[in-house]
């Protein structure tokens, strides 16, 4: 008992920390049943960690969504960023719905190995590096075209493998379009939202089918713990990613990689 709250504990905690980092939430939530095999708390806990992760996001950019979602119903030319906005993150968001709709039998049956997991860190470490350098991060968000938009969201779809992490692919798109550091990461971020909710449809839709037992406790932990960390992490990224820029996670990234391709 005392162990599976830990390893539930470490998870969501794992969940809440990276999925809004450039170094892959889900290859990180493979690593332990990889190295070590332990549990898989299954769907309904998959299900827990990424709602809380989303309520996080959600309530960090509270006042963003609020005038995105006014905009639809009013005319006034004070809303025409937000509409914009809202229009880049639909238009980002299909490409990677439609390949997760078309390589959703492939994505459950979980073939990702160690090995494919260290490449995928290693490739997209230095595709991030490679952005981060050529870039003249002089751009905003609303400069952003609808073709930009499309860009992202095909890049974007590499998330689907794990190791390429879903904001990494998003941050390294907006660089290579121009965004400064920040308004790439603050586009990543939102554009979480529609990409977990619709991870969050499809997991729902396959514990549907299923008769699984759940535990309130576990799926409340990892709840809460998810959200906290996720919230944290969103709110202090934004806050340093200027200072910092890339070149921790590019190293990590690389670090990981190469340990794990020696394992």
């Amino acid at each position: 008992m005392i162990s599976e709250i830990i390893l539930i504990v470490f998870l969501s905690f794992i969940q809440g920390l990276t999925e809004f980092l450039p170094i892959s939430s889900s290859a990180h939530l493979l690593l332990p049943n990889l190295l070590f095999g332990t549990k898989d708390l299954g769907l309904s806990f998959d299900i827990a960690t990424h709602a809380g992760t989303l309520v996080a996001v959600i309530i960090y950019f509270k006042d963003e969504l609020i005038r995105m979602a006014r905009s639809f119903f009013t005319l006034s030319s004070d809303y025409a960023a937000d509409r914009s906005l809202a229009v880049l993150l639909i238009v980002a968001t299909l490409p990677i719905v439609v390949a997760g709709l078309a390589s959703s039998d492939i994505i459950q049956q979980r073939l990702f190995t160690l090995n494919s997991i260290a490449v995928m860190n290693i490739v997209f470490a230095f595709m991030l590096y490679f952005a981060f350098k050529i870039s003249p991060k002089n751009k905003g968000v609303m400069q952003l075209t609808l073709v930009a938009a499309v860009f992202i969201g095909l890049f974007q779809i590499f998330a689907l493998i794990p190791g390429a992490s879903r904001s990494g692919t998003a941050m390294t798109a907006g660089l290579l379009l121009g965004l400064s550091m920040k308004e790439a990461s603050k586009f990543s971020f939102l554009l979480g939202i529609p990409t977990i909710l619709g991870a969050l449809v499809f997991l729902t839709i396959d514990i549907a089918s299923t008769s699984l037992s759940i535990n309130l406790l576990h799926l409340t932990l990892g709840f809460v713990i998810s959200s906290i960390f996720a919230f944290l992490t969103i709110k202090y990224f934004l806050l340093f990613v200027e200072k910092i820029g890339v070149a921790p996670f590019v190293i990590y990234r690389l670090a990981l990689g190469f340990i794990l391709v020696i394992i």
